[in-house]
């Protein structure tokens, strides 16, 4: 019996290229995304000029990695629906909507989660 090899570093590698392919597919093919990584830059440049928190910074990265990867799992799901129902029925088209609206909501909570975080700094800045 031929034995696989525990570790692949070329198939690691490989994989790691798939997905950043599929990071670059969705950056550009979703508008969304980009008003997702707009936000999250603005965050970013907040949280530096405010000097937030290690455990701040930790909340935040978890609330912009979770919309990111939340767009691009409803990218997926779209891309998924319409290659199984080219045409329009009502499945798909909830389908759709229910991946969007989690979206929506994880953007939602971020939007909480940032208020959370930033406004103390805003009261103390001001």
């Amino acid at each position: 019996m031929k034995r696989k090899p525990a570790f692949s570093f070329s198939k690691r590698l490989k994989s790691f290229q798939y997905a950043g392919k599929g990071i670059w597919r969705a950056v550009k093919t979703q508008h969304n995304l980009w008003i997702h990584l707009f936000v999250a830059a603005l965050v970013i440049v907040a949280g530096i000029q405010f000097h937030i928190s290690r455990l701040d910074w930790m909340v935040v990265t978890i609330a912009i990695g979770g919309v990111l990867s939340a767009e691009m799992f409803n990218t997926a799901i779209e891309f998924i629906v319409d290659l199984v129902s080219p045409e329009h029925h009502r499945l798909a088209a909830a389908a759709k909507d229910i991946s969007a609206g989690a979206v929506l909501i994880f953007a939602i909570v971020s939007v909480i989660i940032g208020l959370m975080v930033f406004l103390p700094y805003l009261s103390n800045y001001l």
